[in-house]
């Protein structure tokens, strides 16, 4: 057994301590040094605000001054196949038995099937793109470090840090989900494990079971990366057992002449069950954020990320086809869709397998998400967006202890005192609008590489991607206000394939991936930009206040914060070129991969 002076050796960080708390390991930036120094930053905020929006990270910087900063190395322990269950993981949860009955009942009919066609083709433009990403630059940042890249520190703090603000509040509404779903497979009331106060209605049941489910997974995703992989995939592969029998049995059962009428709804509630149903693919971008503890990213993370979510759809599809056939869609029950179209079969036992299912899902899930919010936290620390401490990985375990610690404690806290019926209406545009900045960036980084692209050139680029964001949002517009109507499409679309078509006809490619590459471009990733969009444009409303209220908490925060702590960063002296080539050198030879490429000088 080690003695306390060895396991405090273990927490030793380039000779400080791992566990320390000052006010210079929270804000160690110039502009916070005095009450004089932050009244002066604040004074430049204008000027400030310009040099950041301008400002652009490159490779280099992500690859090897960035990592730098956590001052120890993640462990590269993950395969192919450990990313590969990571996807089941991360997007298979409750959300696939939950929106499924929902969808099929309120808007889509039988024809559910073609929403999660839709949806699945929309998640899957955005998956190859992350791809590219991640195997050009395999850090810890997922979404937050591509933007941070092509569209400067700006546009990646608002997209990736309204992601991040979600994620947080998603995983407390799938820790309270949890303690519903364990309280049926008890056979109990959905409450009954809740503790009943006088507060105010939907924060009046506190849910401690959540608070323990989300401490167990956090504890796990701190302690070793590879053994929450083991976990992970062994949850995972019980899950997809209960899935592969809700899809036979339901095939075995089946009656086809519940398939009629096919689309009772017509294709706008094919479309409006998408926009609900693509967030049952949600999480996806939990992988890239892997990257960095990835052996081989050139090889594991295509075969990782396009080969999980390939099957995964296909596995949706299949499911919501078996629900059809299993019941008329005018008699499936919304809340427990899958349990009670067996028990219309006969099979009343099947209700506490699909319990056991959803359970095993929402805890893979959980695990997935403490491990990928916890990433995202840190490389955002890594960029001084918020407090350096956050970007520490500790030297025994090779994790973020402290960034899993505040996303736990963030996600808790909400899981603690909101009712599921609070947290499950903020699912929003936010996972859409990152998904359509990530395909913006790659069409930027495609086409522009700063000092080498003409200036000709960057301005038709510029007008090309106008024209494809506003064809698009005025197809999404069109389509919400006038359904039927056809005279606006044939307006958008001919512009948004101009738009396409002007890219590709006039507009040299920069830059070639050296490994891996989204095909087609530059169709699909503007085929990505409008499914991404259209899909936005069938959320209603209330989605839109509320990205609307989370991009303004990001927005106070990062003028009061944020942009000065990255300004002085970005200013102060750097490291010689010599080191940060040698870094990236050691880094490639440990991923057995391609010199990552340098875009900027």
């Amino acid at each position: 057994m080690k003695s306390f002076s060895e396991e405090s050796t273990n927490d030793q960080v380039g000779g400080n301590s791992y566990w320390r708390w000052s006010k210079q390991d929270f804000f160690p930036e110039e502009s916070f040094k005095s009450w004089g120094s932050y009244r002066s930053a604040l004074r430049q905020t204008c000027f400030r605000l310009k040099d950041r929006i301008k400002s652009r990270s490159d490779d280099a910087t992500e690859l090897g001054e960035l990592r730098k900063r956590s001052e120890n190395d993640m462990k590269r322990c993950l395969n192919w196949w450990d990313l590969t269950w990571f996807g089941f993981g991360s997007v298979i949860g409750a959300g696939i038995f939950v929106l499924t009955g929902q969808e099929t009942h309120k808007h889509a009919g039988p024809a559910i099937v073609l929403s999660y066609a839709a949806s699945g083709v929309s998640a899957m433009l955005s998956v190859f793109c992350y791809t590219e990403f991640a195997v050009e630059i395999p850090v810890a940042g997922g979404s937050f470090a591509y933007l941070r890249v092509e569209l400067g520190d700006f546009a990646a703090f608002l997209t990736a840090g309204n992601l991040l603000l979600e994620s947080i509040v998603g995983t407390a509404a799938v820790a309270r989900a949890w303690t519903s779903y364990f309280t049926s497979l008890l056979n109990r009331p959905s409450n009954s494990l809740r503790i009943h106060t006088g507060l105010r209605k939907g924060y009046n049941l506190l849910d401690p079971i959540a608070v323990a489910v989300l401490t167990i997974a956090a504890i796990i995703a701190m302690i070793s990366t590879r053994q929450a992989s083991s976990i992970n995939w062994i949850a995972s592969a019980i899950n997809t057992v209960v899935i592969l029998f809700v899809i036979i049995a339901g095939f075995v059962h089946a009656d086809t002449s519940n398939l009629t009428p096919f689309l009772p709804y017509g294709a706008k509630g094919v479309f409006q069950a998408a926009a609900v149903v693509y967030f049952a693919y949600g999480g996806f971008d939990n992988i890239a954020t892997m990257a960095e503890e990835t052996k081989n990213p050139s090889k594991d993370i295509p075969l990782g990320l396009v080969g999980s979510m390939s099957i995964i759809m296909v596995i949706y599809c299949l499911m919501a086809l078996a629900l059809g056939m299993l019941q008329k869609y005018t008699e499936i029950d919304e809340n427990a869709a899958y349990s009670m179209a067996f028990q219309s079969v006969g099979m009343r036992w099947a209700k506490y397998l699909v319990a056991l299912g959803a359970l095993k899902g929402m805890t893979t899930v959980l695990l997935a998400g403490a491990l990928g919010q916890a990433r995202y936290t840190t490389h955002i620390a890594r960029a001084h967006m918020i407090p350096h401490l956050f970007a520490l990985v500790h030297p025994k375990t090779g994790t973020p202890i402290n960034a899993t610690i505040l996303i736990t404690i963030s996600s808790a806290l909400i899981a603690f005192f909101s009712g599921l019926d609070v947290l499950a209406s903020l699912l929003s545009v936010s996972t859409l609008s990152v998904f359509m900045m990530m395909a913006v960036a790659l069409l930027v980084r495609r086409y522009y590489v700063r000092d080498k692209t003409p200036q000709q050139n960057l301005l038709k680029l510029v007008a090309f991607l106008l024209i494809i964001v506003a064809s698009s949002m005025g197809t999404s517009a069109y389509w919400g206000l006038n359904p039927n109507g056809w005279i606006g499409y044939c307006v958008t679309i001919p512009l948004w394939f101009l738009g396409t078509f002007g890219i590709y006809k006039f507009l040299p490619q920069q830059r070639t991936p050296k490994v891996w590459g989204v095909p087609l471009v530059p169709w699909l990733p503007s085929l990505s930009i409008a499914t991404n969009l259209f899909l936005m444009g069938s959320l209603g409303s209330d989605a839109f206040l509320r990205f609307g209220i989370c991009t303004a908490v990001m927005l106070l925060y990062y003028f009061l914060v944020g942009l000065h702590a990255t300004y002085d960063t970005a200013h102060q002296p750097r490291q010689p070129e010599q080191k940060l080539q040698q870094a990236d050198i050691e880094d490639d030879g440990k991923s057995k991969m391609p010199e990552a490429p340098v875009s900027f000088p």
